[in-house]
């Protein structure tokens, strides 16, 4: 590969005087850096251990195979609710990738029909769901015209993988699409955060109150509260972007897919970061105590003050 760049490439590295390529020991791509970025990347991995390393876990969000169905809006859910109040069982608040801010959230009101595969529910338990579940789409003529009124919704929803119906599971057909294993860490406290994003998004639900669609991803573990604070940073957004991540999207944007991260080297949890964490979420001007944070976390990493600088100019 070395041979191969700097005898057949010499075009390509003439647009890159004062740089160097670093081929990563993990495996990874080489990336071509210049000497205040390898710099910095040296610090970060020589003051950090590896998210992989840390004790968290990262999962996808609910795939539900029709969000028009599953995924309703306050009034139907208080519909629903009212009809049978054993309903508010499996109704959860649920929030999309659009509505995750970084420390916060807006709240669309729309909710989530839980019928997780795992949890075996049987549906004549929650009639009001059921019924809604039967009549939805009704108002599709091309569907009528084909099946008629008699089990609309369930001809829709059913996981067969035939034409108008939901891809083919072994799920039925008034469940979720995804057999997931870690429904439950859903109710836990986490972390939330969209993938597609032009600045660090991660929001902390305390409460374990909001589920996410699959525009979305969820962390849970230890230390949460901290690495909310590392995960918002704007080092940590530099360094997806420049070192672990898989490039820009469009001018700025980047994608923050846990497997691009989950290298990425974190300090020890500190106390003085938690501190700043929780006055940013009670606070509704984040953006001194941001920038508070920012600037204890190129402290902790050793960086000075041009790399400082030069990250504040990159992002």
């Amino acid at each position: 590969m070395r041979f191969f760049l700097a005898i057949y490439c010499p075009l390509f590295f003439s647009d890159f005087d004062g740089h160097s390529i670093v081929f990563p020991k993990n495996g990874n791509s080489w990336v071509i850096l210049s000497d205040i970025e390898q710099r910095i990347k040296r610090k970060i991995e020589a003051a950090g251990t590896p998210l992989k390393n840390w004790d968290i876990k990262i999962y996808r969000g609910i795939l539900t195979g029709c969000n028009d169905a599953f995924i309703i809006s306050k009034e139907k859910r208080d519909e629903l609710i009212k009809k049978c109040p054993k309903s508010v069982n499996i109704i959860r608040p649920i929030l999309r990738g659009r509505d995750i801010k970084r420390y916060s959230y807006d709240f669309a009101e729309l909710y989530l029909i839980a019928t997780f595969p795992s949890k075996k529910y049987n549906i004549d338990d929650y009639p009001a769901i059921k019924n809604y579940l039967l009549n939805f789409g009704k108002t599709d003529n091309e569907h009528l015209s084909k099946y008629g009124t008699d089990c609309w919704g369930k001809r829709r929803l059913e996981q067969s993988g035939n034409k108008g119906s939901r891809k083919k599971t072994h799920n039925k057909w008034f469940e979720l699409q995804d057999s997931i294993a870690y429904w439950d860490d859903f109710s836990k406290p986490k972390i939330i955060f969209q993938e597609i994003v032009q600045e660090g998004q991660f929001m902390l639900d305390t409460k374990g109150e909001f589920f996410c669609n699959d525009t979305g991803r969820i962390i849970t573990g230890k230390a949460i509260k901290f690495l909310v604070g590392i995960l918002n940073s704007k080092l940590f957004f530099f360094a997806i972007k420049y070192f672990y991540g898989g490039g820009l999207l469009g001018e700025s944007g980047v994608r923050m897919k846990h497997t691009f991260f989950e290298d990425f080297p974190c300090i020890k949890e500190n106390i003085q970061i938690k501190t700043l964490v929780d006055e940013v979420l009670e606070s509704k001007n984040i953006t001194e105590l941001s920038q508070k944070i920012d600037h204890k976390i190129y402290e902790l990493y050793g960086l000075t003050n041009d790399e400082c600088d030069f990250i504040e100019n990159s992002n």
